[in-house]
């Protein structure tokens, strides 16, 4: 694909000169006397690169520069210029110019600038094009939801990002609230710029508040030279405080310092260090009752609230259950090197009807552990742990199995083994029936039967209808 050049000066024979050089070079090239011709043509054409004089009839080169970068705010634009008219070519950069030459280079150097003008403007476009790609990857595929609760958080997301203020969010363990963190920081303006996590929850007391502000050489024993905290390496980007909610006092009182005045000491430092970073934080506890038993300080709370985003548990979003799993089999069929390519029906019903106390963590490792016990490209119920394929409608399991309840009732004389091998029998073929909705050549499988007359012959033999 040949790029296209527009060249916009009024000397009679420059610009037709410039523009056979530059074809011969494989340039679609298009020349303007003035700049409203030159606009016009940047109208019909697609154009990739402008050489634009200074000294233009009708228009002045600066206001042709101010008019393209109302409409084309990436297109690279060369200031070709007199030598006394270098101030203003100055000019011109400060409104958005690329490079500029001064007029008497020779074809080779103009060449070199084309060159150089062009490939920069790919390179940002290429850099624009990943960090959308990046952006959009973080929020449909990590970020996962089809369900109404999750389309309202993504909505809140997406407005949230825009501000700076700072963000809670809420939610039981396991929901995804780094995720949502992440999903912030890639959508808002500072999304060029770091993002650093912070579980408060993980760190010592003592240690956190070096890890936060750092330190000045010789502070304490141990700090052999300076120490950049946290909030200093997030400058310009995002500090995402997770499980606020286990901060201690003296360090919340710190915090909110920081919140109000944008700046802090480094551990045995005297001089102030001023930021810019915005602080996102999350917890799983109910801040509003540690407010009233005295563990948690309400106006670090109200500074830290400005915007609130609550997450709802996995239970209370059942339709996006398998969308998660989906997620997650991508992902662990690239890690493990495996091709897992569906869920079994009777696995699918389990997942879906499970209470998942853990939330979306846990499932994550569900299927992990599933994706390495399975030896086909089918997930079974007999791949999933006990507290899923022995629970009932989302409730969990008994807390007395059925081995403990048939123990516990046993007669108190011998029982033979004979006995023992039926019951166990007995018990295998019921669960493989109910967990296949009686399928049975799908419960044959789930027992490692080669063929279902194998299953067929034990019901016989055991009375199962």
């Amino acid at each position: 694909m040949s790029l296209g050049i527009l060249i916009v000066d009024d000397e009679p024979h420059l610009p037709h000169q410039l523009a056979r050089y530059l074809r011969k070079r494989g340039y679609d090239v298009y020349t303007a006397s003035d700049g409203e011709a030159g606009l016009r043509e940047l109208q019909k054409n697609t154009i990739d690169l402008v050489l634009l004089d200074l000294r233009l009839p009708k228009l002045s080169g600066l206001e042709v520069l101010r008019r393209i970068r109302e409409h084309e705010a990436e297109l690279p634009v060369v200031i070709l210029t007199a030598y006394g008219d270098v101030q203003t070519a100055v000019e011109a950069m400060k409104l958005g110019a690329s490079d500029y030459i001064l007029k008497g280079f020779d074809l080779e150097e103009l060449l070199l600038v084309v060159k150089r003008a062009l490939d920069t403007s790919a390179m940002s476009r290429e850099l624009r094009q990943l960090k959308r790609e990046r952006s959009d990857n973080y929020h449909f595929n990590h970020v996962v939801g089809h369900s109404e609760r999750m389309h309202a958080v993504f909505e809140l997301v997406s407005k949230i990002a825009r501000s700076d203020a700072s963000v809670l969010i809420t939610g039981e363990s396991g929901t995804g609230k780094e995720v949502i963190a992440h999903a912030i920081h890639e959508q808002s303006p500072r999304a060029s710029g770091p993002f650093h996590p912070l579980n408060c929850a993980a760190i010592a007391h003592n240690l956190l508040e070096s890890e936060l502000f750092g330190y000045e050489q010789y502070a304490f024993t141990d700090a052999k030279k300076q120490k950049r905290g946290l909030l200093e390496l997030a400058e310009g980007g995002t500090l995402f405080l997770d499980e606020i909610g286990e901060m201690p006092l003296d360090m919340q009182a710190k915090l909110l310092r920081v919140l109000e005045t944008r700046s802090f000491f480094r551990l045995g430092g005297n001089k102030e260090v001023k930021i810019n970073v915005r602080i996102l934080a999350a917890t799983n506890r109910d801040l509003e009752l540690a407010m009233k038993d005295g563990s948690f300080r309400s106006d670090l709370y109200y500074r830290l609230a400005v915007l609130k985003i609550p997450l709802p548990p996995l239970r209370e979003r059942p339709a996006d259950i398998l969308l998660f799993a989906a997620h997650f089999i991508e992902d662990f069929n690239r890690s493990l090197g495996r091709n897992v390519r569906k869920l079994a029906p009777e696995t699918q019903h389990l997942l879906q009807n499970y209470s998942w106390p853990g939330n979306i963590r846990e499932l994550k490792n569900v299927i992990e552990r599933a994706i390495i016990l399975s030896s086909g490209e089918e997930l079974l119920p007999m791949h999933l742990p006990h507290e899923i394929v022995g629970s009932k409608d989302g409730q969990a399991p008994s807390p007395i199995d059925p081995w403990e309840q048939w123990f516990n009732a046993r007669p108190t004389g011998p029982v033979s083994l004979e006995e023992i091998n039926g019951r166990i029998e007995r018990h295998f073929i019921r669960w493989a029936l109910e967990s296949t909705r009686h399928n049975r050549t799908r419960a044959a499988e789930l027992l490692g039967f080669a063929k279902v007359d194998q299953l067929r012959y034990l019901m016989r033999k055991h009375g199962i209808d």
